[in-house]
């Protein structure tokens, strides 16, 4: 083999290795970039499910307090009326339904205004 041949030989295997060692880098750097591009797509996925899964309690919690405002808003008005003497016709209905006992019954009825 002639010195010309090794020499072009030898310069061949230098500017493949120049390459692969420009080369690897660069490939390793995307290999880590493409994992952290995967890492933050599962991590936001899961702060999303977290999200819409507290949105759908704080809707559930909303709808259960508009219910309980909303059943307040009847006891409160309910007892206007037997305040006011315009529901004696269901006094007992709603002393059954409340719970209201015999215990107190005979302070009540000192403190109730004369029946008319």
């Amino acid at each position: 083999m002639s010195t010309a041949a090794i020499i072009v030989i030898v310069i061949a295997i230098l500017i493949v290795l120049a390459l692969v060692l420009v080369a690897l880098p660069r490939m390793r750097a995307r290999k880590r970039e493409r994992e952290l591009e995967n890492r933050r797509g599962e991590v936001a996925s899961a702060h999303r499910d977290q999200a819409e899964t507290r949105a759908t309690r704080a809707q559930e919690a909303e709808q259960i307090a508009a219910r309980e405002r909303a059943e307040a808003e009847l006891h409160e008005s309910r007892a206007k009326l037997h305040e006011r003497g315009l529901a004696d016709d269901e006094l007992d209905d709603d002393r059954s339904r409340l719970g209201v006992g015999d215990e107190g019954d005979a302070g009540a009825r000192r403190d109730a205004p004369p029946a008319r």
